[in-house]
């Protein structure tokens, strides 16, 4: 089996290629869904959230501005919610492991990969880039999204350029998705997998 994972900044369109990997066949991880569904409706990190960060949850779910606005500034907060955090998704991966033991290649989409050292525990890394200003462009055009806030963002994430210097495959989504398909599909080929996007 082989183990990819992909990685990118923010507003990068890593979903729009996890997405078609995931039509080729792969089986994905999408790690940020994972934190969608433990700090949504009825998650189990939700009390454990609560109880570290009180008046961050509202009606059994983390709100998440309410949760953004309590760690972003803070490294020491921040750090004390990846410990509450990232366990639960360990869990959740291993879980996903077992379930595809039988499959030939398996996709981690983990946005802040290089930013935890997690690198190397793939086979490959896959890095989505795109144009600076593509990408603020997208990022602005989120509902909430601030340019203040997408700065801070981008203060926790290794710069774009360092990404791709250290990718084993690099796809670039400034193109149109054809073009973006082609890539992928170049990629599963280059390993020797199925290539049906």
């Amino acid at each position: 089996m082989i183990t990819l994972a992909l990685t990118g900044s923010i507003g990068m369109g890593k979903s729009t290629v996890a997405a078609m990997f995931a039509e080729a066949g792969i089986p994905t991880f999408d790690a940020d869904a994972v934190v969608r569904a433990l700090q949504g409706p009825g998650g189990r990190l939700v009390p454990l959230i609560e109880e570290r960060f009180p008046g961050t949850t509202k009606d059994g779910a983390v709100d998440r501005d309410a949760l953004s606005a309590a760690v972003l500034s803070d490294r020491d907060e921040l750090a004390a919610l990846e410990a509450i955090v990232h366990p639960a998704v360990h869990h959740e991966r291993t879980r996903f492991i077992v379930e595809h033991g039988d499959a030939p290649a398996l996709l981690f989409d983990i946005p802040l990969l290089f930013e935890t050292g997690g690198d190397e525990a793939f086979d490959q890394v896959i890095v989505v880039s795109a144009r600076a200003e593509l990408q603020r462009e997208r990022v602005l055009a989120r509902p909430g999204m601030t340019a203040g806030k997408f700065e801070q963002i981008l203060t926790r994430q290794l710069p774009d350029e360092e990404k791709r210097a250290q990718a084993d495959f690099v796809v670039d989504t400034s193109g149109t998705l054809d073009e973006t398909r082609a890539q992928v599909r170049d990629i599963l080929s280059c390993l020797g997998l199925p290539t049906g996007v």
